[in-house]
């Protein structure tokens, strides 16, 4: 199985933000760029799928931010059968807690990201699991871009709201909550690699 790491915008290049809007800015220098943020995560991520030999490609390396379509041209190179799509970002908007989103319909990618919900529950149980359970599992569906044109199964995860400040302070600005993220992401991956893709 290889793991398709999408770090969804663009990172900072000398302290400029590669994406308009996708931060959160609370004065007094609080400030998060969701590509920054994304960054962090898939790195962490990278550095534990390495030590657990588990194959990965980093789809958007580049700290600009890399156009939708060249992140699922990159990615439709590999096999579908052994890999899949996972796209990282924090979310905005007025909320808490965590989501997952795939494709409409029922697929592969329903069951990779239901192993997400239960990975995020198990290490954030008093978080909010954001969920619709109207076609009989906790994803939602959306026609986003790299869901939709990918040839793999897609995951995209939502990680906390940059714009809740208890969860800008305790979590996404936090070295452990950054942490725990990373590590609730690793272990769904072991899990779909175990139980999907053998």
């Amino acid at each position: 199985m290889i793991v398709l790491l999408d770090n969804g915008h663009g990172g900072l290049i000398n302290g400029d933000y590669q994406t308009p809007g996708k931060r959160q800015d609370w004065g007094n220098g609080n400030v998060i760029y969701e590509g920054e943020f994304n960054r962090a995560i898939v790195n962490g991520i990278i550095e534990q799928l390495t030590r657990l030999d588990i194959a990965y490609v980093n789809l958007a390396p580049e700290y600009w931010d890399v156009r939708l379509e060249t992140r699922v041209k990159r990615a439709n190179k590999y096999p579908a059968s052994k890999s899949f799509y996972l796209s990282v970002h924090s979310n905005a908007g007025g909320g808490n807690g965590c989501e997952f989103f795939t494709s409409p319909g029922n697929t592969k990618s329903d069951k990779i990201a239901t192993i997400f919900g239960e990975e995020y529950k198990k290490e954030f149980p008093n978080r909010k699991l954001r969920t619709d359970f109207s076609d009989g599992d906790l994803d939602k569906e959306r026609r986003f871009y790299v869901l939709t044109k990918t040839k793999m199964p897609a995951v995209l995860t939502e990680n906390f709201f940059m714009d809740n400040r208890e969860e800008f302070d305790h979590i996404l600005m936090t070295r452990e909550g950054r942490s725990r993220i990373v590590d609730y992401h690793v272990k769904a991956i072991v899990r779909a690699r175990q139980e999907l893709f053998n």
